[in-house]
């Protein structure tokens, strides 16, 4: 007799996609800024996300792989006034607009925590795990993927019965959504309802709520209430918080930069949350509604880890993951190797695991070519939960194994440049090699034909 199959938390990855470059397109984000105009490698990026998903799969972790977007967006280029063949769009733009054509080549889909917002079946009213592409409208380079979004996801997951896909909000800046990245979920165990925390920088529709000054606030209340309902949720088993003005100022763009979530464990740092005893309360009275136990919140002091220091090593754009090979209860934490560079998170690090909590263990990866334009372990995957009959109907060509790992890295190979800077986005070879990555892609992936150069 077969052992039923358990309720897991898999996580999708973003795939690197062929033009992977630093724009510097993402005002707030420090190291997007910073890196700017750097040369890049597609490649590398591509295979340094590739290792990290199949080293998680190997211990145990269910693990997939989301496609990227088609750039650049010969679409939007031609909406904004550019026409003729496709090479002479491209020319036109990089003559006449190389920050446009820069955006339209942006690679930044990568960070799938930003693909959309996520909530198990467990918890929606209608018992159907539901997806919410991120409407991403902060940032041009950004916004225009929603829609090749949607479609790969209802590509991947493709059950009616199982999945249900949402549109995107409206592209406003009163509902701006930046999807998972503001968003966690608590729960003792993954199949039962849980509590689903929005975490937001600003309520849009209110000229007194407090918001950042320098840089802007890109999840909305608004937004965060409009998922919630789209996604039948219960209102006592959800939590809206917001984040700390200040630390967005101080460039933390999204909540994943300083506070991370998984079970019953809330890491976060001391100055994450504009009122962090408001908000310990609120999740911990809405695990108790839910059924659950105690909450462990871990608050990381500010005189051990400032919040330059969260940001410049991503120490909480890490991952908190349940693996098999640990102790029921314990987790390990998925972090990128700048955290080991910086004096003070290394030691905070060692002192964590070395204490009486759920951190257990501490998995470290080289996500360089990621990290410099601004997106850690946490931005590169986007975390769904599935029982036994969605995982039977998630698309099984787009989960990670030994097969599909060699498979994709002998693509990279194949299709990815190993150096891309500012000026080869002019290039239109750079696009015909894109298009046809992407065209085989959707081949071994077997999603069918989600591009628009494909219609």
């Amino acid at each position: 007799m077969s052992l039923p199959v358990p309720t897991l938390e898999a996580n999708f990855d973003g795939l690197v996609g062929p033009t992977h470059n630093y724009g510097g397109l993402s005002y707030g984000n420090v190291a997007s800024s910073s890196n700017s105009a750097r040369p890049s490698n597609p490649k590398q990026a591509a295979q340094q996300g590739l290792h990290k998903m199949k080293s998680l799969h190997d211990l145990g972790m269910l693990q997939g792989v989301l496609a990227p977007q088609s750039r650049p967006d010969l679409n939007t280029l031609r909406r904004l006034g550019f026409s003729g063949t496709n090479n002479q769009v491209i020319d036109q733009a990089a003559t006449k607009a190389p920050a446009l054509l820069a955006s339209c080549y942006s690679a930044s889909s990568m960070w799938t925590a930003n693909a959309a917002t996520v909530s198990p079946s467990a918890d929606c009213k209608d018992g159907r795990l539901h997806f919410t592409p991120a409407n991403l409208v902060n940032r041009f380079h950004r916004s225009i993927e929603h829609a090749t979004t949607g479609r790969i996801l209802k590509a991947t997951f493709a059950n009616q019965e199982c999945f249900a896909h949402h549109q995107a909000l409206p592209s406003s800046d009163h509902f701006g959504d930046e999807g998972a990245a503001n968003h966690t979920r608590f729960c003792s165990a993954y199949g039962q309802s849980g509590v689903e925390f929005f975490v937001y920088g600003q309520q849009a529709l209110s000229g007194t709520a407090p918001k950042p000054a320098r840089y802007p606030a890109r999840q909305s209340l608004e937004a965060s209430q409009a998922v919630a309902r789209l996604h039948g949720l219960k209102d006592k088993h959800v939590v809206f918080a917001q984040q700390n003005p200040a630390v967005i100022d101080a460039g933390v763009f999204h909540n994943d930069v300083i506070a991370v979530g998984n079970g019953l464990v809330s890491f976060y740092h001391q100055q994450a949350f504009l009122n962090p005893k408001q908000v310990s309360h609120d999740l911990q009275s809405a695990i108790n509604r839910a059924g659950h136990g105690e909450m462990q919140f871990i608050e990381v002091p500010n005189n051990q880890v400032s919040v330059q220091d969260a940001v410049t090593s991503y120490l909480f754009n890490s991952q908190l993951l349940c693996l098999p090979h640990l102790a029921p209860g314990k987790m390990a934490m998925v972090v990128p190797q700048e955290c080991h560079s910086n004096v003070k998170v290394s030691a905070y690090l060692e002192e964590l695991v070395a204490g009486d909590n759920a951190i257990d263990q501490i998995l470290t990866f080289d996500l360089q070519q990621s990290m410099s334009n601004g997106g850690g372990p946490a931005c590169l995957r986007l975390r769904v939960v599935l029982n036994a009959a969605e995982q039977s109907a998630v698309n099984p060509a787009c989960m990670m194994n030994s097969h599909l790992f060699t498979r994709l890295m002998s693509w990279t190979e194949t299709h990815y440049r190993d150096r891309l800077i500012e000026a080869d986005l002019a290039d239109p070879q750079l696009l015909i090699e894109s298009h046809s990555a992407l065209d085989e892609l959707t081949q071994i992936l077997h999603l069918g034909s989600v591009y628009d150069f494909q219609f």
